[in-house]
């Protein structure tokens, strides 16, 4: 396999056909997929949490100068960046999008690239998400010849959610005028997806993923003796009967026909055990498809909230946060790509599936220009490969590397000319 796309005449035949090119495409991802496993388990190793990837992007910006033909801006939204590669004449202009965060989670030893950092761990696949983008823009990088328009790379920091009192992810990034002076005419992103195996992809032509708010719920009531209680006001008592309310709002106060979660994940007060408390802090999530539902769902949080307390004798504080809008693939795009993904992996192995309620911020460039969001099936039941996003079990077949790329490189290339 040639260095230089352009040096050989099988690369110089590859655009007189989509066969030809995929054939081509197929032949120089396999001749680079030691090189991508290689990026992933380098970035496997060196995990950084949200707004903390200086590492990481340190590593991008050397990977992208030595692939070469790239504009490079750098620190956007503290460590993104984006990377530009032109074709050989102007035309329409795609975005790539690739997240680069880890989560505090601490991984079990075995792997022999398993993370070097302490209580840190890649296990949202964030680092396949980055070998692929960067084995992609390798593979156009020596196609840009072959085809006319731009491929935008974004490496967006902070997809887990900045820390508190941070700003971050693609939502900065957009302020920031990354998506600007080239405004992508459509923009891709994929994510690991343990529930398909390596080798498989999956869709949804609308909602791909839900909302993601978060609430903090503060009941302040009036110690007292636990002998005593009538002399005090139970914040937990209060607390106990708001997170029983609450679930009522999922099972009588929504239509049914919507899908909506609301989870209380902690619940903290009291002082000693015989001590009535005096606080109690609740905390937790909502998750919705649709923007009416997540707002009548804010609302009777503070109903539900005010009319407990205000019967107790307590006081609360009701702080409630908008993290993540519903993630919408535009159904035309999809409609349009959908042909794409099967004849790269085959028909059989593209598989439509339900709406997610896990949240992804891609959804913010989702909202600013037509978008899709696919699913990396990652996973190797026979070899045990199959643990969940988000669990220190999580692990990929990285057979999948290869399949993103051509998968990705396909994405960009057909759209820029069709």
């Amino acid at each position: 396999m040639p260095d230089d796309a352009t040096s050989s005449s099988t690369s110089l035949r590859a655009f007189n056909s989509t066969k030809q090119r995929d054939r081509y495409i197929a032949d120089l991802v396999a001749h680079l997929e030691p090189r991508i496993i290689a990026i992933r388990r380098e970035l496997h190793q060196h995990p950084e949490l949200s707004n903390r990837e200086v590492r990481t992007s340190r590593f991008l910006i050397h990977r992208l100068r030595e692939i070469g033909g790239f504009e490079l801006r750098t620190n956007v939204a503290h460590h993104g960046i984006v990377a530009t590669l032109h074709g050989r004449q102007p035309g329409k202009v795609v975005g790539i999008r690739a997240d680069m965060d880890a989560l505090p989670i601490d991984e079990p030893p075995g792997l022999p690239f398993a993370s070097t950092v302490p209580g840190v761990m890649h296990a949202c696949g964030h680092d396949v998400h980055m070998a692929v983008a960067l084995g992609t823009a390798e593979v156009l990088s020596r196609l840009r010849q072959h085809f006319c328009g731009t491929v935008r790379f974004f490496f967006q920091p902070a997809e887990e959610g900045p820390p508190p009192g941070e700003t971050g992810g693609a939502k900065l990034m957009i302020e920031e005028g990354a998506l600007e002076p080239q405004r992508p005419d459509a923009m891709f992103a994929l994510h690991c997806y343990p529930p398909l195996v390596a080798g498989q992809l999956g869709y949804n032509e609308g909602v791909m993923m839900s909302s993601c708010d978060r609430f903090v719920i503060t009941i302040r009531g009036r110690m007292a003796h636990g002998a005593y209680p009538h002399r005090g006001v139970d914040a937990i008592v209060v607390a106990s009967t708001i997170v029983m309310m609450l679930q009522t709002i999922r099972s009588r106060m929504i239509d049914a026909q919507q899908p909506m979660v609301l989870t209380v994940g902690r619940m903290q007060g009291g002082r000693r055990y015989n001590i009535v408390a005096d606080e109690v802090v609740l905390e937790g999530t909502v998750r919705a498809f649709d923007e009416t539902v997540r707002a009548e769902t804010e609302r009777l949080i503070h109903q539900i909230v005010s009319s407990a307390v205000a019967g107790s004798g307590a006081s609360c504080d009701i702080q409630y946060e908008r993290l993540v809008p519903p993630l919408v693939n535009d159904q035309a795009l999809v409609e349009q790509m959908l042909p794409t993904l099967r004849r790269v992996v085959g028909e059989e192995c593209v598989l439509r599936h339900a709406p997610r309620m896990g949240a992804e911020d891609f959804a913010y460039f989702a909202r600013e220009v037509p978008a899709m969001f696919y699913s990396l099936g990652t996973s190797d039941p026979a070899a045990g490969v199959e643990g969940d996003i988000h669990t220190p079990r999580f692990a990929v077949n990285e057979a999948c590397l290869a399949v993103g790329v051509r998968a990705m490189s396909a994405l960009a290339l057909d759209f820029l000319s069709s």
